[in-house]
């Protein structure tokens, strides 16, 4: 009874067992329960979480959605509108301006680029992007090119004046038969022309007789010279010859064929050595007489090719003419002021008629390149030529040029604007008219940078990059300029660098130039062309030193520089004083208000 009592080892070692297998389960079970309260507290917060922060996301969206609209709908409310054409005529709602054009609305943002045109050079223009497409707006760029002119001109058909001959005679006399009827009729060589009695002929023929029947040769020879002397035909001495029968009468014949150009004499008129009898004139060859006008003087040169024109020929279709221009009459025309060419033209079959109107087209040879800009840009009026120049920003500025010569299409531009310069050629005239009211035709640039005067070449330096046209970006001229009045500068020998557009194959050393030139870091010559030595400026003196040159060239540059800081502080003054000025309406805006207040 009492072992059974008692438990054995075995059974110790398997309560031991079993209890550390429960502890086991337990702790697991613990560490499970655990682990799930942490996860769902972990989610429950970051839900919280996330919920708060699409909130405020979603607030802030909704106040920049709310922010946007607020401000889209400023932008899009207009502050006033202006005149398309007069930024100074402003009302608060739509209407017509004085031109009767439309009002524009001005927004925020234009209000900005308007306040900012407003403080450009006078006559400085903004026209908004729809304004320019409604007025049709056309800019086109200014170019480097060469004019592909043809001179036009009017012209007649004349008489090859190489080929007239004129018969006169040589013994006095009269006329006692004449041949030939009427001016313009035609003849052939040796054709019987008119007769002539004279009493010296009556000599001469008897002298050659009675040396005839003397046989002394000496003597014939003498009397038969005497005869061709006296203007006797070979065919008249030899029947002389023959005959021995001196003739009271001698018949003159054609020395060639042709037209009776001018007939002055009639049967029975008494002539003496120097009358012109008639005039014959051949229409193998004939000219045109070409009436240039004065402007193309300069550039009609000898061997020019021109065409030659005439209307209704051929029965109604144009018959034209290639030849050349052969000489240039020395003075113009005092009723027409026009340069009369002549140019040559073949006429075997007889087609052209002398005093036919004819048109006549000359090519000029060709000249160096040049700025060119269209036509259609080109404004005239009385005070000269004006273009409307672009800055691309919408802003718009009328400005002088000086102009050279022309082709159909493009104008020279001598002086007033640069290469790349935006040039309005539809519309205008619109912008002009309004741009005139307070331009003061100065460029858009600082005018003090560019000056034109005359010179003598010294010395040409080209590199050895030199195109085949002479162009180069490093060329160099040494020019002996004339003053610059604007500047305060006399003459002096200088060196400058040639833009690379200029053709300096075209000039030579020793030319007289006029030229015009810009400030930089070095001078650079723009625009040059052939002047004439009595238009040079007479008082020009040429330095002799070679330091006396850098002198006056470090003088010029530093007026460059000087003008340059000058207009600076022209600026800055011209600024603070107008900050001054809104300071001063300020603070009358604010004592105003103060007043009414009390």
């Amino acid at each position: 009874m009492t072992s059974s009592t008692h438990p054995t080892p075995n059974t110790k070692s398997t309560l031991i067992r079993g209890l550390l297998i429960g502890l086991l389960f337990g702790g697991l079970l613990a560490f499970g329960l655990a682990s799930l309260l942490l996860s769902d507290s972990s989610k429950h917060g970051n839900g919280e979480s996330a919920h708060s922060g699409v909130n405020t996301h979603s607030g802030v969206s909704a106040h920049s959605d709310k922010s946007a609209h607020s401000d889209e709908t400023d932008n899009k409310a207009p502050l006033y509108w202006v005149a398309p054409m007069d930024d100074s005529y402003r009302r608060d709602k739509p209407g017509k301006s004085p031109m009767g054009m439309d009002l524009v609305p001005v927004y925020a943002t234009e209000e900005a680029k308007l306040a900012q045109s407003n403080e450009r050079t006078p006559g400085t223009l903004m026209i908004p992007p729809n304004v320019q497409h409604n007025i049709g707006v056309k800019v086109a760029p200014v170019t480097i090119g060469t004019l592909q002119q043809t001179v036009t001109a009017v012209g007649n058909v004349a008489y090859d004046e190489d080929s007239i001959v004129h018969i006169h005679p040589r013994v006095s006399g009269w006329v006692d038969r004449l041949f030939i009827k009427s001016q313009g009729e035609q003849v052939e060589k040796e054709q019987a022309l008119y007769t002539l009695y004279s009493p010296e002929l009556v000599s001469a023929q008897e002298e050659y007789v009675l040396a005839l029947k003397r046989g002394d040769a000496r003597l014939i020879d003498g009397a038969a010279e005497r005869l061709r002397t006296l203007g006797l035909s070979k065919s008249v001495i030899e029947a002389l010859q023959k005959t021995r029968r001196v003739t009271q009468t001698v018949t003159f014949n054609a020395p060639q064929s042709g037209v009776v150009e001018a007939l002055n004499i009639r049967e029975g008129f008494y002539v003496q050595p120097g009358t012109t009898l008639m005039s014959i004139a051949q229409l193998d060859t004939v000219w045109v007489i070409a009436e240039v006008p004065e402007k193309y003087a300069q550039i009609i040169a000898p061997h020019n090719s021109a065409v030659v024109t005439l209307d209704e020929m051929d029965h109604g279709s144009d018959a034209k003419w290639e030849s050349h221009v052969e000489y240039i009459y020395p003075s113009l025309s005092e009723t027409t002021r026009t340069l009369k060419v002549r140019i040559p033209l073949n006429n075997n079959n007889h087609t052209l008629k002398p005093n036919m109107f004819a048109h006549v087209g000359i090519k000029p040879t060709q000249r160096k390149t040049a700025l060119l800009v269209p036509r259609s840009a080109v404004i005239r009026t009385a005070e000269g030529a004006k273009v409307v120049l672009s800055d691309g920003d919408g802003n718009f500025k009328s400005v002088r040029v000086r102009l050279g010569q022309s082709d159909s299409t493009h104008f020279e531009v001598v002086e007033g604007l640069l290469p790349e310069d935006d040039v309005v050629v539809s519309a205008q005239f619109l912008i002009d008219s309004e741009s005139s009211k307070s331009s003061d035709f100065k460029r858009m640039k600082a005018p003090d940078h560019q000056a034109t005067t005359t010179g003598t070449i010294e010395a040409i330096e080209l590199p050895a990059d030199t195109e085949t046209n002479g162009a180069s970006n490093n060329a160099k001229l040494v020019i002996a300029r004339g003053p610059i009045e604007k500047w305060g500068r006399g003459p002096a020998t200088m060196s400058f660098a040639v833009s690379k557009h200029i053709d300096l194959s075209q000039f030579s050393e020793g030319d007289n130039i006029m030229f015009t030139f810009v400030t930089g870091e070095e001078f650079t010559v723009i625009n040059m062309r052939t002047h004439s030595e009595h238009a040079m400026d007479k008082g020009m003196v040429h330095d002799s030193g070679h330091s006396n040159h850098k002198h006056d060239a470090g003088n010029l540059k530093g007026n460059g520089e000087q003008s340059d800081a000058h207009e600076s502080s022209v600026h800055k003054s011209m600024a603070h004083k107008s900050m001054v000025h809104k300071s001063a309406e300020q603070k009358s805006i604010n004592h105003k208000e103060h007043m009414h207040h009390d």
